[in-house]
């Protein structure tokens, strides 16, 4: 079975990218070097720095390889190749809310970079799924678990 795609923009990659390497580079090395220290206090039954320390340890490690498997099957979206005739992954796009008049700006991304306090909305969310393939003009119903939200596309513009 083919694992899922997952859809990066080229500054959700670096963001990965970054962290991966903080981990892999800085943060492997300042734990290590806490469980030295815990280790020079003798007992290791009971010392709390020591099971902290290996906590953490286990944490970053966990996180290395979700990383390492999310940049393994990325795919990565050319935001200045983006067709900006429809609303598509990479792009932001202006909607208007028709129930309470209110202009909202999401920035479509994939599953991994979605961030809704940032205004970056998932492909795979109800509102991102209803958007995709919509041009400037269309009306747009969304279902989603609060009801169904009607939404007039205004605007579609590249994000960088």
């Amino acid at each position: 079975m083919q694992e899922k795609k997952n859809i990066l923009t080229y500054e959700g990659l670096r963001k990965y990218e970054d962290e991966l390497h903080e981990l892999k580079v800085v943060r492997r090395q300042e734990v290590a070097q806490k469980i030295k220290e815990a280790r020079e206090q003798g007992d290791l039954s009971e010392n709390a720095e020591y099971d902290a320390a290996k906590d953490e340890q286990r944490d970053i490690e966990l996180r290395i390889e979700e990383l390492e498997k999310i940049l393994k099957n990325a795919e990565v979206v050319v935001e200045d190749e983006v067709d900006l005739g429809k609303v598509n992954i990479g792009c932001c796009v202006t909607i208007l809310d028709l129930e309470f008049s209110e202009e909202l700006e999401y920035k479509i991304v994939g599953s991994n970079e979605a961030n809704s306090l940032k205004g970056k909305i998932s492909n795979e969310s109800p509102v991102g799924k209803a958007l995709i393939g919509h041009k400037v003009g269309d009306t747009v119903e969304v279902e989603t678990q609060a009801g169904v939200f009607t939404y007039k596309v205004l605007g579609i513009t590249r994000s960088n």
